[in-house]
């Protein structure tokens, strides 16, 4: 095999699915070999323009490879060990939140059940404990790493400016987005991340405007919370947000519009190094 030095003579792509494609990407980028990791919804772009439907893992193989030779791909950047470790231990932070919600809303449920054995109750509010140590321990782990990075920990702590936006969803962003050096502007970010919007027509008639939500699924879980905290701490956004809930109607929308334009604003801060300015105008 050749070195990426001559990409000309062999050229490994592959989608970013998961975790699954890591093992191949990193022991590829060891050997000096030339790669190039594509987004999914990228992948769906380039099979939608070749009108390709079927779905199997030979077809995609062949596509991955006819977009290798069609189009101009982007050579793999392995994360920092910084961002790498952020990604993982902020997956970790979310997957304990949301086994601690689970296990409170059991054990309200228990609490509520005709004669159930006291026992099952004693257990759920072992595990509710245990998760809860768990969850203070990882968010201490996170704020380590950053710390360790005096440049990363400064512009998060101008990000942290945002009305409404915390340290553990910064930590999110980034640590999934590799420090937003997935994408090369915010247009690609929202796309990435499933915040595109999706038009739907046939023929004269005029379908439904729908957010994607094909993309990245940890920052927008991430970025709902924040979403309806700013709506109390930002009036920019509550401004917006009135705007749209009354044209579209559907308050669900207006929220994950705010989410969204407080994605592109975590990223213009990031990518100008200032803090939050009040008079931020949201727009779109």
């Amino acid at each position: 095999m050749k070195k990426k030095k001559d990409p000309a003579e062999i050229f490994f792509v592959m989608e970013a699915t998961g975790v699954y494609y890591e093992n191949l990407a990193y022991w590829l980028q060891e050997r000096d070999l030339y790669l190039s990791v594509v987004l999914p919804n990228k992948v769906n772009y380039f099979a939608k323009s070749h009108n390709i439907k079927t779905k199997t893992d030979s077809v995609d193989a062949k596509l991955l490879c006819r977009m290798g030779l069609e189009r101009k791909l982007n050579h793999w950047e392995i994360p920092s060990l910084h961002m790498r470790t952020l990604k993982i231990l902020t997956r970790d932070y979310r997957s304990l939140k949301a086994k601690l919600t689970m296990t409170k809303n059991q054990l309200h449920a228990k609490d509520n059940s005709h004669k159930c054995p006291p026992t099952v109750a004693k257990r759920l509010k072992q595990q509710i404990q245990l998760l809860e140590k768990q969850i203070a321990q990882v968010e201490s782990e996170i704020k380590l790493v950053v710390k360790k990075d005096s440049i990363l920990d400064e512009r998060i702590r101008k990000m942290e400016t945002i009305p409404g936006v915390g340290f553990m969803t910064i930590a999110c962003i980034l640590g999934e987005t590799n420090a937003f050096a997935l994408v090369r502007n915010s247009k690609q970010l929202v796309s990435y991340c499933g915040f595109d919007i999706q038009h739907r027509q046939s023929g004269l008639h005029a379908g439904k405007t729908t957010i994607s939500k094909k993309g990245n699924s940890f920052i927008r879980s991430a970025l709902y919370m924040p979403a309806l905290s700013s709506l109390q701490h930002n009036p920019s956004l509550k401004i917006f947000y009135e705007r749209l809930s009354e044209s579209k109607g559907i308050k669900k929308i207006a929220v994950t519009a705010v989410a969204r334009n407080l994605l592109v604003l975590i990223y213009t801060i990031w990518k100008n190094g200032s803090e939050y300015n009040p008079d931020y105008s949201f727009s779109h």
